[in-house]
């Protein structure tokens, strides 16, 4: 029975990733028929490009120049340099990087862990249900804010890693208990039914008959909590969490404001990062609504 299974597994396994190139192609076809999606893909994009090459072309010196301090924008310094002389253009380029590192780990963490345990909530039910929908609830109701608060008084974040984890941690319930109520509604469907009635595997009905039917909510959810990370990353950049980064956008915000918005240089200085901050927004919001529209059936016109 054991080697049974076994097989039935390997199978399922081999069938899934023969078909996985097929859908993929299929699936980028689909998504990419929204302008929305194309509009939001290829901002990103941007930034990525940025974030990889950007500091290789315009490198980033930290040492100070008070002697060349507030220079207003130049083609020398494009934006311009701050209190210490520092060249303000290329230290946002240099925290693109970070901040793109903060939103993709944060979106990683967020999606498989309010994805799997969504999945095992909904879908075995019971004791493992109310276990899971207790901790969910713990999470959705406690504030994030005083949380990073008292952290900030306690440990200093050294990682993006670390960083992302910590707004993961307050990410992943939302997005449990809607995949929850999900898989619940579509394991009472007829093809489940049969599907369990034939003996098939627990592996084959999660991931070949549920997990498409959830995919593309899985995916809407990844961007969004991309763009939930970058704003979450500045509160907690504020509030002193995470060890002082100059490159970063919040702490550069955090540090014009410091410095006095009296001078309407230091109000320059951190109009930048947020324009920057207001432009992946935008791009993440097209991309998620690109994706809702193109992958949700609920959202199709007749």
């Amino acid at each position: 029975m054991n080697k049974e299974k076994f097989s039935d597994f390997l199978s399922t396994l081999k069938i899934f990733f023969k078909n996985l190139g097929h859908n993929l192609l299929n699936f980028l076809k689909k998504i990419f028929s929204s302008k929305k999606t194309i509009i939001g893909f290829v901002l990103i994009m941007v930034f990525v490009f940025i974030g990889i090459f950007g500091p290789l072309i315009f490198p980033y010196d930290q040492n100070t120049d008070v002697a060349n301090k507030y220079l207003l924008p130049s083609t020398e310094h494009f934006f311009g340099t701050d209190w210490l002389g520092r060249d303000v253009f290329r230290q946002v380029i240099a925290g693109t990087s970070s901040v793109l590192e903060i939103a993709f780990f944060t979106a990683i963490f967020t999606v498989t862990i309010g994805t799997i345990l969504g999945i095992i909530s909904g879908y075995v039910g019971g004791v493992v249900d109310k276990i899971i929908m207790s901790i969910t609830n713990i999470f959705l109701s406690i504030p994030s804010f005083p949380v990073y608060l008292l952290l900030a008084a306690l440990i200093t974040l050294e990682s993006s890693v670390s960083l992302a984890l910590i707004i993961s941690l307050w990410s992943w319930a939302g997005l449990c208990r809607s995949i929850r109520v999900q898989v619940m509604s579509i394991k009472e469907r007829d093809y489940i039914q049969i599907c369990k009635v034939m003996h098939m595997s627990t592996f084959h009905i999660i991931f070949r008959e549920i997990m498409p039917n959830v995919f593309s909510y899985i995916a809407v959810n990844f961007v969004v909590a991309m763009r939930n990370a970058i704003m979450a990353s500045v509160g907690i950049m504020l509030v002193g969490l995470a060890a002082y980064d100059p490159t970063n956008w919040g702490a550069i915000i955090n540090a014009a404001r410091m410095k006095g918005l009296v001078n309407y240089k230091n109000i320059l200085i951190m109009i930048y990062p947020l324009v920057f901050i207001i432009i992946f927004q935008i791009s993440t919001l097209l991309l998620s609504n690109g994706l809702d529209e193109t992958l949700n059936p609920r959202l199709k016109v007749k």
